[in-house]
């Protein structure tokens, strides 16, 4: 048995593997940085990938397992982050798979009936948890609410929703989402949110962290992909958010807005509004505010930016957002937004 690199190049090797997966219902994703195959007379007997730090992609055919070849294959991948500097990892994969990764030491974060979450490393959500209410002086004994937004860019709609959720709620936490799949960096997109909001005093702007809408908790997201996975990655990061941030950070309720254009987030909407109460969270859903009849929305604001429709724009967020779309460092963005495609 040879375990072997996959050259990203090599059409014929990557099709031999998106064949291979396909036996266990798994598709290739295009999204990973390194491959690894274990080979038995050349034909493929197992293969695992990694995208960063987290492994997806993982198959081992039955008459193989048990034997220590996914152990080898894993542990290849993790020296691999080592070498690349990640020291925590994670994994997303099929509920039967679990056993073999916590005998590597991975320990779980959630599960669906179908699909679990696990880590290893020099962190884990717990502590991330930890840090976040020594970080912002969240008082745990108290109630408080929720929401999680992307912001890119951050408007009017947003500080509207914002604004509702602080009138009703004695402390609000707003998590932006960290994952940098955007095409306004995470950092811009956190100030943007602190400057919408400075007004409000009882709301507080924190990470998102990699455990809420991220690459390993919920990829379609960045992508607006349906796929079979699609309903098991929402399952996850709810059961994520009512398990761990809902207990740990007490919170009972979680507000999200309206969404009449996006079907992936219609579908995690309606999946929090599923599993959330089973955790003591009720799901409130705001309606979008509306300019002209028509719901304000990140996308809109994007495709302004695009033809450079500042008149419009003006009257789609907040000042603060405006003065940095007109900056240098905003016009940079406005001109990468032209070439591209990307739906974020």
């Amino acid at each position: 048995m040879n375990i072997d690199k996959v050259n990203p190049n090599n059409f014929v090797e990557l099709e031999e593997i998106t064949n291979f997966l396909k036996k266990f219902n798994l598709g290739f994703d295009k999204s990973v940085d390194y491959t690894v195959v274990a080979r038995e007379n050349q034909n493929i007997i197992a293969t695992a990938s990694k995208e960063k730090n987290i492994i997806k992609c993982f198959a081992i055919s039955s008459e193989y397992q048990g034997l220590g070849i996914s152990t080898q294959l894993l542990t290849h991948l993790v020296n691999k982050m080592f070498d690349e500097g990640y020291y925590h990892s994670m994994v997303f994969t099929k509920l039967e798979n679990s056993e073999l990764f916590k005998n590597m030491g991975y320990k779980e974060i959630a599960h669906t009936d179908k699909v679990i979450l696990l880590e290893m490393g020099n962190k884990n959500i717990d502590k991330t948890l930890e840090k976040i209410i020594k970080k912002y002086d969240i008082d745990t004994s108290k109630k408080r609410a929720m929401i999680v937004m992307n912001c890119n860019p951050f408007t009017l709609g947003h500080q509207y929703l914002i604004e509702r959720v602080a009138g009703e709620n004695e402390e609000v936490l707003i998590f932006v989402v960290e994952e940098d799949r955007s095409i306004f960096p995470f950092n811009i997109r956190y100030e943007l949110v602190k400057k919408g909001v400075a007004h409000l005093h009882n709301v507080k702007v924190l990470e998102g962290t990699e455990y809420i809408i991220s690459s390993a908790t919920f990829p379609n997201y960045f992508l607006r992909k349906e796929d079979d996975f699609l309903i098991e990655y929402t399952k996850l990061d709810a059961s994520i958010c009512g398990e761990k941030f809902g207990k740990i950070l007490n919170i009972d309720r979680r507000y999200v807005g309206e969404e009449p254009y996006c079907k992936v987030t219609n579908i995690y909407n309606t999946t929090l509004k599923n599993i959330l109460p089973k955790y003591g969270i009720e799901v409130i859903v705001i309606p979008r505010k509306e300019i002209e009849g028509k719901a304000i929305s990140a996308s809109y604001v994007r495709e302004l930016l695009k033809k450079d429709d500042f008149d419009k724009i003006k009257n789609l967020v907040p000042q603060s957002t405006l003065e940095f779309l007109l900056s240098p460092q905003g016009k940079e963005i406005g001109e990468k937004l032209k070439l591209s495609n990307t739906p974020h």
